[in-house]
């Protein structure tokens, strides 16, 4: 599996507020914000704009707990520090 990014790494690196993605989905911005915490149940539709909104495949999406992938990306780099 390659590097993926999380839904709020998306949305930076378009440089976009919460409320400005948020008119992308079409849904409130504290909504987004649920899901850029943990898009573990997000509606399906939602994942369908996606690439759309973002110009991401979701394939390089993490889909899950934002806080899980940061755990981790960390141990990730520590293992490559300890080799």
């Amino acid at each position: 599996m390659g590097v993926k990014i999380t839904l709020r790494a998306a949305r930076n690196n378009l440089v976009l507020t919460r409320k400005q993605a948020a008119k992308l989905f079409n849904i409130h911005y504290e909504t987004l914000t649920k899901y850029e915490y943990d898009s573990t149940n997000v509606p399906i539709s939602f994942f369908n704009k996606i690439e759309e909104a973002y110009g991401i495949p979701l394939d390089f999406i993490f889909i899950g707990n934002e806080r899980e992938y940061v755990k981790s990306m960390k141990d990730r780099l520590r293992l490559r520090q300890e080799a």
